[in-house]
């Protein structure tokens, strides 16, 4: 069993950066791939970058190459670094862990954070 809590969200004006920890609780959260995805109002959750559990990165579009993904499992936490933030980018964003499966769908995962809110102003 694995808990997850997300934060770093907050208000940012466009071109600005934020970076979202995801912290776990529980065991073996090294043996975990962890998956970043974010859901805007009226909009399916979409998954945006993913790090496997031996640290192989995973982006898809619209953010790739605005995002680093990195995580330190001595602390158990995932970091999502975001850069040159765009109003479209305003959503919840969560993560999620799992440890089968592909990246990029959200079934495939097993655990969710409660997500924390990102706003881009324009």
């Amino acid at each position: 069993q694995v808990q997850l809590v997300e934060s770093g969200g907050g208000l940012v004006q466009t071109g600005g950066s934020l970076r979202l920890s995801c912290v776990a609780s529980g065991r073996d959260f090294d043996r975990y791939d962890v998956g970043w995805f974010r859901q805007a109002p009226g909009q399916e959750r979409e998954f945006i970058a993913a790090i496997s559990w031996s640290g192989r990165e995973y982006y898809r579009d619209p953010m790739k190459g605005r995002l680093t993904i990195s995580r330190d499992n001595a602390k158990n936490t995932v970091f999502l670094q975001m850069t040159s933030l765009k109003p479209e980018d305003t959503a919840v964003y969560y993560c999620a862990a799992k440890q089968l499966g592909t990246y990029y769908t959200d079934p495939e995962y097993d655990y969710w954070g409660q997500g924390t809110q990102v706003t881009v102003s324009s």
